[in-house]
């Protein structure tokens, strides 16, 4: 004779959940960083400041031998290691000297428009957050002015740079208030420096799905205006003082979908290559292509200077994934970036402590596991910046 469950509440066995995991996590934060603390960036070996600057090792140790630029941390075993401010100046330190402009420094010059890549797809699991985290910090650790948006209510990329959304967020601070209709605050109100120089954040939490609630009660009184501006406005309020804007969507094609895609100059699809995650993305592409035209009559250029797949968590010795990934070359050719995004233990180790690839020591995994994922990491995201660069004629 089986017996039947109790019949409970359960909207109490959500919200007894909810502050039990609430509370857990804030316990976990504390022990990884107590109240008084703050996140910070790692330093980096010569040979990786010197990758990072574009230069070799030993025209690095000659610039400090001549004492031109920041000193960096010497260890006992006459090993240099470099702040990323200290990488940071002296990219600016070279620039004065090199050869052509943008040597250094990638950024915009007078002319190029600011670049906002939107990184979008609603299946879960498809690495949007991991690629957008990296990607951001990738473009501000080679010399990009970068703000990074976290339009996703669950907020995984906020967590990741130090922000802990449900105790660090109680008073709002998310684009929410930027963008919504009733007394939306300065763009700059919202923004914080992060632990990497050229690196900028606008948090999330679930605040932004008041936006998606209010967007219909504000179309039906007639004042939403072209609510799929919204985003796109507000950013032209800090246009000058970035090169790249990363924005991770929301998994699914809500109004704040709908006004990123309205403010992005480039887009990111990002693609598992598994077959239940192809045909969700038949599927994203079929709505995606129908909201878009929606847009579009209603008066907005939802032209894009470009759009790549890109594919995540790809392990190369996967047969059916490398049938996948064959086929969806052959459909879309140069669409899908050519480097993909290594499946990798260390890559989802860091995320354990709240932390990319790119903060962690490499003492911390093994070197080949290690290496390994990094250069697929810098291989994606360099060939977004090679995107980047060809979009402002370079």
């Amino acid at each position: 004779m089986s017996r039947t469950e109790t019949p409970e509440d359960l909207n109490a066995v959500i919200r007894q959940h909810s502050e039990l995991l609430a509370a857990q996590l804030h316990s976990q934060r504390e022990s990884l960083f107590p109240p008084d603390a703050s996140k910070s960036m790692r330093k980096f070996t010569s040979g990786e400041a010197a990758a990072l600057l574009g230069i070799n090792d030993s025209y690095l140790r000659k610039l400090h031998l001549d004492g031109k630029g920041p000193s960096p941390e010497v260890s006992s075993g006459n090993r240099r290691h470099y702040s990323a401010e200290d990488i940071q100046n002296l990219r600016i330190l070279l620039e004065k000297t090199a050869r052509k402009p943008g040597d250094y420094l990638p950024g915009r010059r007078e002319g190029d428009h600011l670049q906002i890549i939107g990184v979008m797809n609603f299946k879960g699991g498809s690495g949007k957050t991991t690629s957008s985290a990296h990607l951001a910090q990738r473009l501000a650790l080679t010399g990009y002015r970068v703000l990074a948006i976290d339009l996703d209510p669950q907020a995984s990329l906020t967590a990741l740079h130090g922000v802990q959304p449900e105790f660090d967020l109680l008073d709002g601070g998310t684009l929410y208030d930027a963008i919504r209709y009733e007394d939306p605050v300065p763009i700059t109100d919202v923004i914080r420096k992060t632990y990497i120089p050229n690196l900028d954040l606008i948090p999330g939490n679930l605040e932004l799905m008041e936006f998606e609630h209010e967007t219909p009660r504000a179309l039906a009184r007639g004042n939403a205006g072209l609510f799929f501006f919204r985003v796109k406005e507000t950013l032209a309020q800090v246009d000058e003082r970035y090169d790249v804007v990363v924005i991770d969507c929301p998994p699914q094609l809500g109004f704040l979908t709908m006004s990123a895609l309205s403010a992005a100059t480039g887009v990111l699809v990002t693609i598992h290559p598994e077959m239940l995650d192809v045909m969700s993305m038949s599927q994203f592409l079929r709505m995606t292509a129908d909201l878009m035209d929606v847009i579009a009559d209603s008066g907005a250029d939802m032209s894009h200077d470009w759009m790549r797949y890109m594919l995540t968590r790809y392990e190369p010795t996967d047969s059916p994934q490398n049938r996948i990934v064959a086929f969806l070359r052959t459909m879309y050719g140069d669409k899908v970036l050519n480097a993909p995004m290594l499946k990798s233990t260390a890559i989802s180790d860091a995320g354990l402590t709240k932390q990319t690839l790119y903060e962690v020591e490499r003492s911390a995994f093994t070197r080949t596991t290690y290496d390994r994922a990094i250069e697929s990491l810098n291989a994606v995201n360099d060939e977004i910046a090679q995107l980047i660069q060809k979009t402002w004629g370079r």
